[in-house]
């Protein structure tokens, strides 16, 4: 009777396992696509759900791969799935690290159930850059380039860093990385610069540092392809903002591109173009859905026919232009009207640029392109802080006021930081306003660094701000911040005369309790942040519930 058991949950064994490797074959198609879908979707809130889905998927996998037999299949998916926690828990994920992960991912999805040999030679993920944006820095002075690289990583950036041209050309060709940081004396030097990002399907950001900051230098640098210039003695603060703006226009969302014609194949087409150059976009063939569709897409770009039946191209811009918050709307007229009159007529009644149709696609995505840049730039310029970036008072108010709600139907926990520079007064008065500027974007650039996507930063006066963490207890938003504070009391800042000073910050931190209000949490916060400047100040305090 034993014997017979025992054949019997063999025999069961064996069926399970033979349905496993069936749905096993499914699965990994499965996370073939996604891996093919992770590297062609470039918008990073549309990135982070993606790897969200494919990290639950491989964590299924890798618990249940072994199980059935396929233990190295199993152990491969559960290296995939630390790589994308890495991913995810990275302060500012670098799209370098997205390519190299979606290439594994589909080498895994390449396997079938019984190549156990083939996934276990697969590359261990030790061997992969770590989450996070890559800098190669060339600096033929070793004792500057240490200096810049370690106030770089401290920022949360991942340095590589060279003192030879050959070296840094050989490691842009094996890896690429996010950016170029390039100190040179000469011209010349900047002529073989523009050779390497020449060679390259697409120029990487670059920032140039001179010995020299005549036109001559600064004409060669935007030849090669500069995005910031700067000259000794050096503003590492400085280049560190020009670094994040490369970054963030490099990794930003796509455009959202609205087009409002009466031509539906028309409409298909300019839609497919933009498309493919990375923007999103909707179409419209009927104008009265106009306004419904404006507050559900938001659009930065409207591209809006002239002649269309029952309401004017020009008509709908003035009724869009009746509600203050699309005023940053650009509008761009299309049109098969030639007549200059014509034109500047419509241009008057509430539009920004005229298109005449036909238009080659090419200049259609530089017209869109342009003005999506510049309304976007216009945008959060009008909505966030001139000197930092961040959110303004009022806006950081707001989205503290809508996390706490969140946290409250959800349950889960979330954590109001509140932050003050350690003797500022002293700073401004001992080293010029100028220097304390330069501390104050230091900050805002290092919390946007070492902060999740999802993290709200708001610059809450002059040398306060606010952050607020959703799925963050107190004690992790600690841990969080006392390394930030350690980071940040590490940079070196110069004053007019360049004589060298060093900042630190306090905090006060409090947490969602699930039926306070975020006036009361903020003010929990504030008396955390008394406590730690009366305990000594440099200090991250967590305030009572």
């Amino acid at each position: 009777m034993d014997e017979q058991v025992r054949f019997a949950l063999q025999e069961q064994l064996a069926q399970l396992e033979q349905q496993f490797g069936e749905r096993l074959q499914g699965d990994l198609a499965d996370l073939g696509t996604l891996a093919t879908e992770l590297q062609h979707n470039r918008a990073p809130g549309n990135r982070r759900q993606l790897m969200l889905g494919i990290r639950e998927r491989l964590h299924r996998l890798a618990g249940a791969a072994g199980t059935f037999g396929f233990a190295k299949l199993g152990e491969r998916a559960r290296q995939l799935e630390q790589r994308a926690d890495r991913w995810l828990d990275s302060a500012k994920p670098g799209s370098r690290a997205v390519e190299s992960f979606s290439r594994a991912l589909q080498q895994l999805a390449s396997q079938t159930p019984g190549q156990e040999r083939a996934a276990a030679e697969l590359p261990d993920h030790h061997d992969e850059p770590a989450p996070g944006c890559r800098i190669y820095l060339l600096e033929a002075d070793p004792v500057a380039g240490c200096s810049m690289a370690l106030t770089l990583r401290n920022f949360g950036y991942l340095v590589s860093q060279w003192q030879d041209f050959a070296a840094l050309q050989q490691a842009v060709a094996t890896e690429p990385p996010d950016a170029l940081i390039v100190s040179v004396q000469h011209d010349s030097e900047l002529e073989s610069v523009a050779s390497l990002q020449q060679g390259l399907d697409h120029p990487l950001p670059l920032l140039v540092i001179h010995e020299r900051i005549d036109f001559t230098s600064q004409l060669a640098a935007v030849r090669a392809g500069a995005q910031g210039f700067f000259s000794r003695p050096l503003d590492i603060t400085q280049l560190e903002n020009s670094l994040e703006r490369c970054l963030d226009r490099q990794q930003g969302e796509p455009f959202r591109v609205l087009i409002v014609d009466d031509d539906a194949e028309l409409a298909a087409r300019y839609s497919l173009v933009l498309r493919n150059s990375q923007m999103q976009v909707q179409t419209l063939t009927e104008p009265t859905q106009v306004l419904e569709t404006m507050r559900s897409f938001n659009p930065e770009v409207l591209l809006l026919d002239v002649n269309m039946p029952g309401c004017s191209g020009p008509e709908l811009a003035q009724m869009i232009r009746l509600h203050d918050e699309w005023l940053r709307v650009t509008i761009i007229y299309l049109s098969a009207e030639t007549d200059i009159q014509r034109q500047m007529a419509a241009l008057l009644k509430a539009g920004d640029d005229f298109i005449t149709k036909p238009i080659s696609d090419t200049a259609l995505v530089a017209s869109v392109y342009s003005h999506a840049q510049r309304a976007r730039s216009l945008s959060t310029a009008l909505a966030r802080d001139s000197l930092t970036g961040l959110l303004k008072h009022a806006d950081i108010k707001e989205q503290l006021a809508l996390e706490v709600q969140r946290a409250t139907r959800s349950g889960k926990p979330a954590s109001v930081v509140m932050l003050d520079l350690d003797h500022f007064k002293h700073v401004n008065d001992t080293y010029g306003h100028a220097a304390g500027d330069n501390v104050i974007r230091a900050l805002a650039n290092l919390l946007r660094q070492r902060l999740r996507r999802i993290d709200s930063l708001g610059r809450y006066g002059g040398e306060e701000f606010v952050a607020v963490l959703p799925e963050c207890t107190a004690l992790q938003a600690r841990r969080i911040f006392d390394e930030i504070r350690v980071r940040f009391a590490a940079l070196s800042f110069y004053g007019g005369d360049s004589q060298e000073f060093y900042v630190t910050f306090s905090a006060g931190i409090c947490q969602t309790d699930g039926h306070t209000a975020a006036g009361v949490l903020l003010e929990r916060a504030d008396q955390a942040l008394y406590v730690a400047k009366h305990k000594g100040r440099n200090l991250v305090q967590v305030g009572e519930h």
